[in-house]
């Protein structure tokens, strides 16, 4: 093998990316952040409702119970919906939201890092308030899922290939 046939070889296997590799990227982004929203509302859910909603009223968002409930709903549908790929940037707008409130309201005071190791006892890490590093990068996720769309095994890559056969 030539030096050069072998320099192409190992940029092909660095930098390119085989379009049936490439098409799984969107399923897990779906994967990962529609089930994170949907483990943080069951969360909310299992403790009860009514606990997020007395969060909510300490740092002062109006209809504390409703808000709870309401974000506890965001939460799960909208990560089903991104999980199974539905409606994905419709989906994506309520769930932009409940991040953009987490991040003004709670996490931003705590700087960007989501890890503050502050101290180890007994073999055990103790951790402070996390930061918006986690908020930024459901973002970030999500609206790489808004722009680059749902993939092609999801219902929305359905829909749209239904779409495309139709006309």
């Amino acid at each position: 093998m030539s030096t050069s046939s072998a320099g192409a070889r190992l940029t092909s296997l660095l930098f390119a990316r085989p379009a049936r590799l490439s098409r799984w990227a969107p399923l897990v982004l779906r994967l990962v952040i529609g089930g994170g929203f949907m483990q943080h509302g069951f969360a909310k859910l299992l403790r009860g409702p009514e606990m997020f909603a007395g969060i909510l009223a300490a740092i002062g968002v109006p209809a504390p119970e409703l808000m709870a409930w309401l974000t506890v709903a965001i939460e799960i549908l909208g990560g089903f919906a991104i999980v199974i790929g539905a409606f994905v940037t419709l989906a994506s707008i309520p769930m932009i939201v409940v991040l953009l409130v987490a991040t003004f309201t709670v996490h931003l005071p705590y700087g960007f890092s989501s890890i503050k190791l502050m101290s180890v006892r007994d073999g055990v890490a103790h951790f402070g308030q996390p930061g918006y590093e986690c908020d930024l990068l459901y973002l970030a996720g999500i609206v790489a899922l808004v722009l680059w769309g749902a993939g092609p095994w999801s219902v929305d890559g359905r829909f749209a290939r239904r779409l495309d056969g139709a006309r």
